[in-house]
């Protein structure tokens, strides 16, 4: 009977075990494919694109900050076609309204009725480029669709469908006729990446793929939508130790103690590291959190959320100071990490 008892225990153990290597075992395919067919168009970006994907499944929003030329327009070109998404570009300047984003009521004569007239943000993947060039007031409509997922037009709530995607690019050379990103919109940026320049070999690779045709013109759907929106449900399983978020709160805490950061680590970014770290383990195919994923993300989630005495939110300094806190909070080690196996 006992024995019986043992048996039985052992094959439910097993099934669940089964089942849960299953899952992560969509989450490895899912960036396999999508690293692979982003690859054939944006080369040698492969810890870039693995971010972003962190990025989508937590339902975060991405600030590309780099120089005109390096790919950030084709790489959201390229995410949309492998996730079969819609797609819009909106190409900010100073004339740009909020109506120009989330549409308008218009009086049609024929049915004398007001209808809505779309706007570019009614899509799921939205690039807004060079967002820092228009207006505070026009920069603003963003917040509410990044954070709640809908706008208001004209006193109407407007429910943006799912997936819901923002891909903002700013330029850090130019400064001229720009409008620096508010404080509280940055923060609503799930994470902020520098695609960098292309070594000599993987530029020659670049060049041997444009040769004779752009590469993104082959590119096809590679994920279905309902597989997207099942791993952006089942992420939040994966396991996350109490030492772990300890080191968490740690890290962001000894940011609001750091004598040369003025403005710390909000709470949100604290939920959304965590978020981000659960996202990161089930992309390496675990599902548990162990140090290293934090230390991983750590700085592209944070560094855009602080600002630092040496001149406001700059990208260098930020790092800097982020680096040296991660090297200076005692970085957990324990084999209970592994209890969700």
């Amino acid at each position: 009977m006992i024995l019986n008892k043992a048996l039985h225990i052992m094959d439910v153990s097993d099934s669940i075990l089964c089942g849960r290597m299953m899952k992560m075992k969509k989450f490895i395919d899912f960036k396999d494919k999508m690293i692979s067919q982003i690859g054939q168009v944006i080369v040698g970006k492969d810890k870039q694109i693995e971010k972003i994907l962190v990025s989508i499944i937590c339902g975060g929003h991405i600030l590309l900050e780099d120089v005109p030329g390096l790919g950030k327009t084709k790489l959201a070109r390229t995410l949309s076609k492998s996730l079969g998404l819609s797609f819009k570009r909106v190409q900010f300047t100073p004339d740009l309204l909020p109506t120009d984003l989330t549409g308008i009521y218009f009086y049609n004569q024929e049915s004398k009725k007001f209808e809505y007239k779309e706007g570019p943000l009614k899509t799921n993947i939205v690039l807004a480029d060079e967002i820092n060039r228009a207006t505070p007031r026009t920069q603003s409509a963003l917040l509410e669709c990044m954070e709640e997922k809908q706008m208001t037009v004209e006193g109407n709530k407007i429910q943006l469908e799912e997936p819901f995607f923002v891909i903002a690019t700013q330029n850090p050379v130019e400064q001229f006729g720009t409008f620096p990103l508010p404080e509280a919109q940055l923060d609503r940026f799930f994470m902020r990446l520098k695609m960098g320049y292309p070594s000599k070999l993987e530029e020659l690779e670049i060049l041997n793929y444009y040769q004779k045709e752009d590469p993104l013109e082959k590119i096809e759907k590679c994920i279905d939508k309902e597989l997207l929106l099942e791993l952006k449900s089942k992420y939040k399983e994966v396991y996350v130790h109490q030492k772990i978020k300890q080191y968490i709160i740690d890290l962001c805490d000894a940011s609001r103690k750091d004598e040369n950061i003025i403005l710390g680590i909000s709470t949100r970014g604290v939920l959304a590291l965590m978020k981000g770290v659960q996202a990161y383990a089930a992309l390496q195919g675990r599902n548990f959190v162990i140090p290293e994923d934090v230390k991983m993300i750590f700085i592209d989630m944070m560094a855009h959320r602080i600002i630092v005495k040496r001149g406001s939110a700059k990208r260098k300094e930020s790092i800097e100071c982020l680096e040296k806190i991660l090297k200076r909070v005692e970085t957990p080690v324990s084999e209970d990490f592994e209890d969700a196996r």
